[in-house]
């Protein structure tokens, strides 16, 4: 059986992280998609909500399992028997980037990296310049599944809510 890690924050998961992760279940038995567990950085959502989010729009895919991992990569695609990452690239700078990442991965632990370019309609999408539009009250929608949009915009309400109050 050949499985593949798909990892990324996924705050929130968006059409262009979709596009890979379809794109990926079907040329591999098996994709986890590894949601990081990152303390220092301030996220939106939760390490339970992101996986909750993505199960739910990525149910369709029956190959396609969520997990969260903390530390290296290549430390949990060994403990999970997984001997490949698959990863989006949407410009050159994810790739510069990428590419170090991938050789050292290879180096530490014989774990590969396959690269695929994101879908042009999705090439430059991330999740910080969806939250950032949605903040100031743009339209998000041709960006990220109507089940995420739902809950972008109620956390966003919530947290303005809650800054009004100091």
């Amino acid at each position: 059986m050949k499985r593949v890690v798909c990892p990324g924050s996924f705050d929130p998961i968006t059409f262009g992280h979709l596009d890979i992760i379809k794109r990926a279940s079907s040329i591999f038995d098996e994709i986890v998609i590894a949601v990081l567990v990152n303390q220092t950085k301030q996220k939106l959502f939760t390490v339970d909500e992101r996986i909750e989010m993505i199960g739910e729009v990525t149910a369709q895919y029956k190959n396609v399992k969520v997990a969260s991992w903390s530390g290296l990569l290549v430390d949990y695609c060994k403990a999970n028997d997984i001997s490949m990452i698959v990863k989006g690239l949407r410009a050159v700078t994810d790739f510069d980037y990428e590419l170090q990442m991938s050789q050292i991965n290879l180096q530490l632990q014989g774990v590969e990296t396959l690269f695929m370019s994101t879908a042009p309609a999705h090439s430059f999408l991330s999740s910080s310049l969806v939250k950032e539009i949605a903040s100031y009250g743009g339209d998000v929608s041709s960006y990220i599944p109507e089940p995420i949009l739902k809950r972008l915009k109620a956390r966003l309400a919530a947290n303005s809510a809650g800054n009004n109050l100091n």
